[in-house]
């Protein structure tokens, strides 16, 4: 007497074929139709389906915003007693009155749910030399400040890091869903410069997928 084959087995084929079936990741990434990762600022690589229009509706919208030159910061804080950050190029002041500024993290960010933990964070405005800083931050490296040389902010005690041109000390203000991001409120707590009065001083920028700067090349 033959045994029943199983509901999800084929007639006919053996009840340990299954050991041998690729994975489902497999069998998905031979159909298509994935999450894949894009990156559209340094450090930020977000999920972009893989169809044909999706991918180059994502690549002409990070080419053409691309254009708007901006600075290039850290955002920091100190999380379980261990320093946090990330690299953010989505920076802004926002009021006068009070003091308001915003940053915009990723909803992948690993550091931005530490961050908001803590309740509070220093912006850290970068200088030209600071790329490898930069990239550092923006990595998912497990101990970024391994190397970096910090002082506590004043008034959090949030890293600011040694050579960055400005700290703008904050406490966390409001946060908003905006997309696959954050829209991240500060109050202004504190305002420190590293440069001494140094006009001179260039800062470090991002335009069109590379690192620049305000000195002529």
């Amino acid at each position: 007497m033959t045994s029943e084959p199983s509901g999800d087995i084929p007639e006919g084929m053996s009840p340990d074929a299954r050991d041998t079936w690729p994975s489902p990741e497999l069998i998905i990434s031979w159909l298509g139709d994935q999450e894949i990762d894009f990156e559209f600022r340094p450090g930020e690589d977000l999920p972009v389906h893989d169809d044909p229009e999706a991918v180059y509706a994502a690549r002409r919208f990070r080419d053409v915003l691309g254009r708007f030159g901006s600075g290039v910061t850290v955002v920091t804080a100190v999380s379980n007693d261990e320093p946090v950050g990330l690299t953010c190029q989505s920076f802004s002041s926002v009021s006068l009155d009070p003091p308001l500024v915003l940053f915009v993290p990723a909803k992948t960010s690993r550091a931005w749910p530490l961050i908001q933990r803590s309740g509070r964070f220093c912006v850290n405005l970068l200088a030209a030399d600071q790329a490898d800083l930069s990239n550092t931050m923006a990595s998912r490296g497990t101990d970024k400040f391994a190397e970096v040389k910090w002082t506590p902010a004043p008034q959090t005690g949030s890293p600011m890091l040694e050579g960055a041109i400005a700290h703008i000390d904050c406490s966390i203000h409001a946060v908003h869903e905006a997309g696959d991001h954050y829209v991240v409120i500060g109050r202004v707590l504190d305002l420190v410069t590293d440069d001494d009065g140094d006009d001179d001083i260039a800062p470090l920028l991002f335009y069109r997928g590379k690192y620049r700067t305000t000195d002529a090349r």
